[in-house]
Order: structure tokens, then C-alpha cells, then sequence
């Protein structure tokens, strides 16, 4: 029987415990680190998930919550693996081939850094579109307005975010120039309406009719479903040049917020005209000449007190020379 502790099985031990041992730890080590980080970091991602459902601003489906996870998961164990790959990779050339990795680890910081150097707006874009992601800023669908431009959004990446504006162009942003991100379709949104009614009118008349007209919009048929709070007059905003300015408010659901809004304007239209409330206009002065040169003003482009607008002085110039 071949004695185990003469040679060649001593070399074989040796060269083992040097070399094969040591790969196979290395290789065993990164594949268990690998494994671990990825539940490690399901665990972390659904935690956040979880929390954000609960307190969070954002109503997110059952879908929509398993694609952010995956993507998440994805995103954070992909770099994970690779600096687990890298150090296991170069353990494995120091001890098999006797290498030595400090001239290679410095050679990588140079190349990462020139390559930082070279790549950093694109680096920007994918860290801000993770950050984007993680923080559920926005999502497919949402109307939102960023760098500058708004729209609905067609497509999001890490690097880059796709809108759709009203008039159907498409604008591509990428994820680093998006230093505000602000979603009009969030939850609820309000309407902001200023109206501005002609001196003289009886704001209190005109607020009731106001307040009758939101009322009867947020109770009716489908509209009670989009109307959170009814529109109604929340002060005199201001004393201007052609009238009083009111202004009104209420609450809707977000993704609702324009058509809302529109219906409501339509209706005050009409209740202002029932009700003998006028909206004011600019004047405009029509100025004729007599055949002496004299410029006149006819007096039915003066206006007057009694229909609601204020008189406008007559200009006269000077006659040509």
C-alpha cells in the first residue's frame, strides 16, 4: 500500500494546502457572500417597501410594489456581486499564479478614476434614476414636470425618463439633469382658480353663487367621485386695475385636477350670466377724424357706469402738421 506522507503525495498535499485550498475557499467564501447579500438585501428592500406602503405618500398596486422590489434587488445585489467577483477574482490570481495584486488593485483605482472622470453625467443619470426609483418620485403614467418640461411619463429607466407632453412630443430626460421632480398626479391636487368680478358687484352675491355652483358640482352624478372638497370662495384676493379678484378653491382627485377644473369654469360662466355678474374687459378706444384734422371719440366706446365698466377717458392727439 502507497505511503500518503511520502512523495509524490506530500508534494500533492503541499501544493494543495498552497494553492487549491485556498482557491477553493475563496471561490465557497464569495458564492456564500452572494447568497447571503441577496437576502440580505430582499429583506432590506421589503422592509422600505413595506414602510413606505404604510406612511408613504404614494399608492402603489400589488404590481407596480413587485417591480420596484425586483428592480431594487436587482440593482443592489448586481454591484454587490461584482465587488464580490472582483476580490475573489484577484485572490485566485495572487494564489494561484503567485501574482502579485497590489500593481493591479492601483492600476484599477487609475482606471476607475479616469473612467469616473470620463463617465460621471452617466454615472449621475444611474444613481439618480436609483434614488428616483427608491423613492417613488414618480412612475409610469404620472404627469410630472422636470428639467424644465412636463408631461406624462411613457418610460422610465435608471438612466434616463420619457415624457409625452400635451401636444404629443416626446422628450427624453436623462435621470442626472432632474434636480426637481414635481408629480401633478400624486394622491389629490387642488383647484386654484382666481375670478375677478367688475367694481361695483355685490361680493357676497357673487361668493354665494360661486359656493352654489361648487356645491352642485361636487354632488353631481360622477363628479361626486372626483371632487374630494367642494370648490368654494376663500378670500378677496386682490383690488386690480379692472376689478375684485376672488379667490376660489377645492380639492380633487389628482389625475382629475384639469377636467375638473375646466367644468367648473364653465359652470361660473353660466351662474355669472343668471345672476347679472359681470366678468370686466379692457376697453378699447376707437378714435375717428373729422375732415378739420380734429380726432373725436364716439361715445359708445366710452362705456359707463350703468352697464358695469368703468368710463374711459377720450384721447385726443395732436392733428398732423
Amino acid at each position: 500500500m502507497p505511503n500518503l506522507f511520502e512523495p509524490p503525495f506530500t508534494d500533492l498535499h503541499a501544493f494543495y494546502d498552497r494553492h487549491i485550498g485556498p482557491i477553493v475557499v475563496a471561490v465557497v467564501v464569495g458564492f456564500v457572500a452572494i447568497r447571503v447579500s441577496r437576502v440580505f438585501v430582499r429583506g432590506i428592500v421589503k422592509a422600505l417597501m413595506d414602510r413606505e406602503a404604510a406612511e408613504g405618500p404614494g399608492q402603489l398596486t400589488a404590481v407596480e410594489m413587485t417591480k420596484r422590489i425586483a428592480t431594487i434587488e436587482l440593482l443592489a445585489t448586481s454591484v454587490i456581486q461584482f465587488f464580490v467577483v472582483a476580490i475573489v477574482g484577484l485572490w485566485v490570481l495572487q494564489t494561484a499564479a503567485g501574482l502579485d495584486i497590489g500593481p493591479a488593485i492601483a492600476g484599477l483605482g487609475i482606471a476607475g478614476v479616469a473612467l469616473g472622470f470620463g463617465a460621471q453625467s452617466l454615472v449621475k443619470d444611474y444613481l439618480n434614476g436609483a434614488l428616483i426609483l427608491i423613492e417613488n418620485q414618480f412612475s409610469k403614467g404620472d404627469v410630472v414636470r422636470i428639467a424644465g418640461v412636463s408631461g406624462t411619463v411613457e418610460d422610465f429607466s435608471l438612466r434616463r425618463t420619457t415624457l409625452r407632453d400635451l401636444d404629443g412630443t416626446v422628450h427624453t430626460v436623462p435621470n442626472g439633469a432632474i434636480i426637481v421632480a414635481s408629480n401633478l398626479t400624486r394622491i389629490w391636487a387642488r383647484i386654484n382658480l382666481d375670478v375677478t368680478v367688475a367694481y361695483g358687484t355685490d361680493i357676497d352675491r357673487a361668493s354665494e353663487a360661486v359656493d352654489s355652483v361648487g356645491r352642485d358640482l361636487a354632488g353631481e352624478g360622477a363628479w361626486s367621485q372626483v371632487f374630494l372638497e367642494a370648490p368654494r370662495v376663500e378670500r378677496v384676493e386682490s383690488l386690480g386695475e379692472y376689478g375684485v379678484t376672488i379667490k376660489i378653491l377645492g380639492t380633487v382627485r389628482a389625475e382629475d385636477r384639469w377636467n375638473a377644473a375646466g367644468e367648473l369654469r364653465k359652470r361660473l360662466l353660466a351662474a355669472f350670466h343668471a345672476n347679472g355678474i359681470e366678468i370686466p374687459r379692457p376697453q378699447r378706444v376707437v378714435i375717428t377724424r373729422e375732415p378739420d384734422g380734429r380726432a373725436t371719440t364716439p361715445a359708445d366706446d366710452l362705456g359707463s357706469v350703468a352697464d358695469g365698466r368703468p368710463p374711459t377717458e377720450p384721447v385726443e392727439e395732436e392733428p398732423p402738421a
